[in-house]
């Protein structure tokens, strides 16, 4: 098992011109299959999602129940259908989305703010990554709360690595907190306070559907809260680091965008061309908007590119074999354990020309998505457990990154060089940059005639 060493998914990646593009691993006493291109991939998501619907379950996640509550990790079956139903209709429809887009611009708006205070005009580089984690981490947080749960000053730990004593552990803490925002909401409602109806008013509400009783309890609505979006726990040093643990699909966004910066900054043709397209829609003196994102296919591109060299999870979240299966001639026993190497199947040489560069045109002119319909892109997978929060997580990336842009031209600390950017990976919850990025931000403002210039 430790062979695979500190980047799996390169590891695996590698054993396709060999083995295949399916590949059976033993680790430890799990039988593994990986899935590593994209015809495979195609395969397993439009002939045998059912027989691989389950998920690939490890001690940490046991903790407190989490696995049988959250969204991503729970059974499936009757349970799961209707935790999806709650997401999918009262929570990430576009109507829902919709209402919420002014909460958004407040929490990037804050963002944008506490840039333009760090950088101070003085040259040195700020941590990018850590300010799009507490933008994205207060729009969840105030789309199920009705609050910002970090400010500018607050930073975070993560530890997701622990055994399960741990986990329990630092889960616990975790479900303390969340218990008491649930109980002080309960008060709000029982005196008849407050006008908001986020989230958590939803699911207090919720009475099941088509006449079956199916009200949450609170345990189930703290495990909800704990788990939207990508479902995985973060396991946290200390309780002061708590609000880490809640909203998971945070740091896939704030992941994405420090890719998707770093590559800029490495290709700064590239960096200009997104900045041109922005400034062309964002006219005179306007903050970019969630509804200049349909008419930016450049920028659009930079995303697809980025989480095509970069899917912030590379294995997506495991799934499990519900039952014996033949898939593409092989025989698969129930349990086995599957990967679908997303990372490997976004350099598979059949489908990406030049697979390992930086090059956003390749999505010019074509219609080639990541709504699980096109199986060469897949981070956020396909299928029926395809991530439900795919519609909120295109908005923000696409936000938060059009704003950075729009905002601020983006230099790298002056000891650094385009080829000296560190590009090493960390495996973690999601793969991130090995070391954080830098980057020094220049406030734009616009000229009387509407061309931008740099505020010195």
């Amino acid at each position: 098992m430790f062979s695979l060493g500190s980047a799996p998914q390169r590891t695996i990646a590698e054993l396709e011109p060999k083995y295949g593009s399916v590949v059976w691993l033993k680790l430890g006493s799990v039988n593994t299959m990986a899935v590593l291109t994209a015809k495979a991939a195609a395969e397993l998501f439009k002939n045998h999602d059912l027989s691989f619907a389950d998920r690939s379950i490890v001690e940490t996640m046991t903790a407190h129940g989490y696995h049988n509550g959250s969204l991503a990790l729970a059974p499936y079956g009757s349970a799961w259908r209707v935790l999806r139903r709650i997401c999918t209709v009262e929570m990430f429809a576009n109507k829902r989305i919709n209402e919420t887009g002014e909460i958004r611009g407040r929490c990037v708006e804050n963002m944008l703010t506490w840039i333009e205070k760090d950088g101070n005009g003085n040259g040195n580089g700020i941590p990018v990554g850590r300010f799009v984690f507490l933008a994205a981490f207060n729009m969840l947080g105030n789309l199920m709360l009705s609050r910002d749960l970090v400010g500018r000053s607050r930073r975070r730990e993560w530890n997701s690595m622990g055994l399960k004593r741990r986990a329990n552990r630092d889960m616990g803490i975790a479900f303390g907190i969340a218990s008491g925002y649930v109980k002080e909401r309960i008060k709000q409602r029982e005196k008849g306070g407050g006008n908001m109806r986020d989230f958590l008013d939803v699911l207090l509400e919720f009475e099941g559907y088509n006449g079956e009783s199916g009200k949450l309890s609170e345990t189930e609505i703290i495990i909800f809260i704990l788990g939207t979006h990508n479902g995985i726990p973060k396991i946290v040093k200390s309780a002061k680091k708590i609000a880490g643990n809640i909203l998971a699909g945070t740091e896939t966004t704030s992941t994405t965008i420090e890719w998707a910066m770093t590559e800029l900054l490495r290709n700064p043709s590239t960096m200009a061309k997104a900045k041109d397209e922005i400034s062309n829609i964002v006219v005179n003196t306007e903050k970019f908007q969630e509804n200049h994102i349909d008419n930016l296919p450049y920028l659009q591109a930079v995303i697809k590119e980025t989480l095509r060299l970069h899917p912030p999870l590379p294995f997506l979240i495991p799934r499990r074999a519900v039952r014996d299966t033949n898939f593409m001639g092989y025989f698969v026993p129930k349990n086995t354990q599957v990967f679908v190497n997303v990372w490997a199947i976004g350099r598979d040489q059949e489908c990406w020309d030049d697979a390992s560069c930086f090059k956003p045109d390749r999505f010019l002119g074509t219609n080639t998505d990541y709504r699980g319909q096109h199986f060469e892109l897949i981070p956020f997978g396909a299928g029926r457990r395809m991530c439900v929060g795919l519609t909120l997580g295109h908005r923000m990336l696409h936000f938060v990154l059009g704003s950075l842009l729009h905002e601020f031209d983006w230099e790298l600390e002056s000891s650094v060089g385009p080829e000296d950017v560190d590009m090493k990976e960390r495996m973690g919850i999601t793969v991130g940059k090995l070391v954080p990025l830098k980057a020094v931000p220049r406030k734009c403002v616009m000229s009387d005639v509407g061309s931008r210039e740099l505020e010195m």
